[in-house]
């Protein structure tokens, strides 16, 4: 699907725990072809600290009633302008934006480890891995169990295992604490979103095992077109903006000490 600015009717913001939300939006463009891992870029109006648009990756997309799902976790001023919306309020946005994940093929064994908000954009990929044939797992890491969201919409498309900083669910610790990445369980690829030290956690896990990794990275992307320089990161070619080239990119092109 080409990226295009549009106004996006509020359908539902449903409060998921204390600072969660999850926003979808109706489109009046035909929804086609969104990959997962691809994201959008929001106009957070009627605020001056928010001038700036702010990028969410796209969580879910149902082209049954043509809307987008964003999850938005409330950090700052923007975001807590976003989970105060109601039903038929509208917001500017542009999408989709950037390069999603590379999908596997039919009988894949595939593990999708997010983070923190880093589970946004899993919920699609696990979605359509599965829609693909692809044997899904999903490994979701938080700092307690009133951190964890969504896991039964999780697990309506794989197998979900749990972790939590204080073991209060699930394996006490970081996802690379989890059993399912300490030892070579038949992956032929990992996709992981998170904070950073968590990925280059798991990208090097990946490379001791062997298996093909991606990670979507979560650099600040003011304009979403490569223009403002806000997002640059060091690859193995060189300089590239995460807006454009990425936000997914496979380990072995990012200049990671792993």
């Amino acid at each position: 699907m080409n990226k295009t600015v549009s106004d996006l009717t509020i359908i539902k913001n449903t409060r998921l725990n204390h600072d969660n939300y999850l926003l979808e939006l109706q489109s009046y463009i035909k929804l086609e072809g969104i990959i997962p891992g691809q994201f959008v870029n929001i106009l957070v109006s009627d605020s001056q600290a928010t001038f700036l648009r702010r990028p969410f990756s796209i969580f879910e997309v149902n082209y049954h009633q043509n809307s987008i799902s964003v999850l938005v976790k409330v950090v700052g001023p923007g975001t807590e302008k976003l989970s105060s919306l109601k039903p038929s309020d509208t917001l500017n946005v542009i999408f989709p934006l950037g390069n999603g994940f590379s999908m596997p093929m039919a009988k894949e064994k595939i593990l999708l480890v997010g983070g923190g908000v880093g589970i946004a954009p899993m919920m699609q990929m696990a979605k359509d891995s599965r829609e693909l044939g692809a044997e899904v797992h999903i490994l979701l890491g938080a700092r307690t169990k009133m951190d964890h969201i969504l896991i039964e919409e999780f697990s309506r498309f794989g197998t979900v295992y749990l972790t939590s900083d204080d073991g209060s669910v699930g394996v006490k610790g970081f996802v690379t604490n989890h059993p399912v990445l300490l030892q070579n369980n038949g992956f032929n690829q990992i996709y992981c979103c998170g904070p950073e030290p968590m990925m280059k956690a798991v990208a090097k896990k990946a490379k001791e095992l062997n298996v093909r990794c991606e990670v979507s990275l979560e650099n600040a992307m003011a304009c979403g077109f490569g223009v403002c320089l806000c997002c640059v990161t060091k690859t193995t070619g060189g300089n590239k903006c995460v807006c454009t080239d990425g936000p997914v990119f496979n380990i072995n092109d990012l200049s990671w000490p792993i």
